[in-house]
């Protein structure tokens, strides 16, 4: 790819993840949460109870990351965390009454964010593009170290 497309295309990816980003953050903070808070109650809803390791890694953070989440979460009283009965040292994150109650507000937050985001495009070409964001993620994925 010759430096212009490559400009074209880093750009426009960079954009979209910032500007994304600084909205998913104003609706986040209407629910008093942060960018990344999402993924951790979506992921507790859909899964159930994990640990700190697993969210990392469902969450696609480091675990430093998601340790700094889960007591921001534990503080607001979302989420509770134990100690893990097959290790100690482990802590499991499940979600409280009030983060379960929370759940139906954050899906639809998410949903009206994904509708804001793609007002422009028609059903035919939304499909189009979670294709071609899928493919590119994926790639990504795929050509990260360790992976």
């Amino acid at each position: 790819m010759d430096f212009e497309r490559a400009e074209a295309l880093n750009g426009a990816i960079r954009m979209i993840a910032l500007k994304h980003r600084a909205r998913a953050g104003a609706k986040l903070a209407e629910l008093g949460l942060h960018p990344g808070h999402e993924a951790v109650l979506l992921l507790l809803h859909a899964d159930g109870p994990q640990t700190q390791r697993q969210l990392a890694a469902g969450a696609g953070c480091e675990p430093p990351s998601i340790t700094l989440m889960v007591r921001k979460l534990e503080a607001a009283g979302l989420v509770s965390r134990v100690a893990a009965v097959q290790d100690a040292r482990a802590n499991v994150v499940q979600l409280t009454d009030k983060g379960q109650q929370v759940i139906p507000q954050l899906k639809q937050l998410w949903q009206d964010l994904a509708d804001e985001t793609v007002a422009g495009l028609t059903d035919t070409s939304v499909d189009q593009m979670i294709k071609a964001l899928t493919d590119l993620a994926h790639s990504l994925h795929s050509q990260a170290p360790g992976a």
